[in-house]
């Protein structure tokens, strides 16, 4: 298995993260327990301001407002289309080569057939897809924190207050350390393995082992938390697909992650976006993933790669 070596050069917004830190007091750590759920699925927030993510180009009229309330067609605005997917390749954040991936991805969507992913494929979510699940729930522990997702127990595992080796083994979660600064708990992902369906986000942007991911957690007002909800144009379509329920009525403080991401392989600079959750309703139901390439929200099978003949 091959092993990728650490940059020395890191951007500021994420060098302290390679550095060892001090345990800060339990009395400070911020509590990130529960259950968390956020609105929408298939996309990430746009960042205030600055390099964002690749969006969809495909619309629809929204359904739903940050509270999950029905809108009159009248008012509706037009915003993602979760039912067709379709990367917007000229986003400047892309090289060429990722471009051409993205529009592709977008080419078979057209036909009205869902192109594989990581989720209908059974297949480990690195980061950031991963962060496309509907919910979570954060185990704090004083030498490791771990992050539950519900869909097909997929978990990652973080070590604190250490520096990533100077090897890296790539794995499908990549080399996780994190510590805390102040309030906030920031995690630095690198070695993230490069694999059969390997993609950053719904639109099947590719990376590639240089990826680098710095992560930010802290918890926010409730009108924060609704203003980033409303930058968000990927608003969920209720259904049962094993997330946990967020709650309407809920006005406490939300859970924001912050991330960054750079790959030199694919990116022509860093951008960031934000993912902000509120309280879940309930426990997240299990969801086991199978082998089946029927995509749902599509409705029909999805585009599985095949050979013409048998590897042995």
């Amino acid at each position: 298995m091959r092993s990728i070596i650490i940059a020395t050069t890191v951007t500021l917004l994420s060098s302290s993260a390679l550095t060892q830190q001090p345990n800060q007091r339990a009395a400070s750590v911020p509590d990130f327990s529960g259950i968390w759920s956020h609105p929408y699925v298939f996309g990430f927030e746009l960042p205030p301001s600055g390099p964002g993510p690749v969006v969809n180009k495909a619309r629809r009229r929204q359904i739903f407002d940050a509270d999950g309330r029905p809108l009159p067609p009248a008012n509706a605005p037009l915003v993602s289309d979760q039912l067709q997917l379709i990367g917007d390749y000229t986003n400047p954040i892309l090289k060429p080569e990722a471009a051409e991936v993205v529009k592709k991805h977008g080419e078979i969507s057209l036909t009205g057939v869902a192109y594989p992913t990581p989720s209908n494929q059974c297949w480990p979510a690195g980061v950031p897809f991963i962060f496309l699940q509907l919910g979570m729930q954060m185990l704090q522990q004083p030498g490791k924190i771990t992050i539950l997702y519900p869909h097909d127990h997929e978990f990652r595992q973080v070590r604190m207050n250490q520096p990533h080796p100077a090897l890296v083994t790539p794995s499908w979660y990549g080399d996780s350390v994190g510590h805390y600064e102040g309030d906030t708990l920031i995690i630095d992902t690198v070695g993230v393995k490069v694999g059969r369906f390997a993609m950053v986000d719904m639109f099947g942007t590719p990376h590639t082992e240089a990826l680098h991911v710095v992560e930010r957690y802290r918890l926010i007002d409730y009108a924060a938390a609704k203003e980033a909800w409303q930058r968000n144009e990927n608003f969920r379509i209720p259904s049962n697909d094993g997330g946990p329920d967020a709650d309407p009525a809920y006005m406490g403080k939300g859970l924001q992650l912050q991330f960054m991401v750079e790959d030199e392989g694919v990116f022509t600079m860093a951008w960031s976006a934000t993912v902000t959750y509120r309280r879940g309703l309930d426990e997240p139901q299990e969801l086991v993933c199978a082998e089946n390439p029927h995509e749902y929200y599509a409705g029909k099978d999805s585009e599985v790669p095949h050979a013409d003949k048998p590897d042995f």
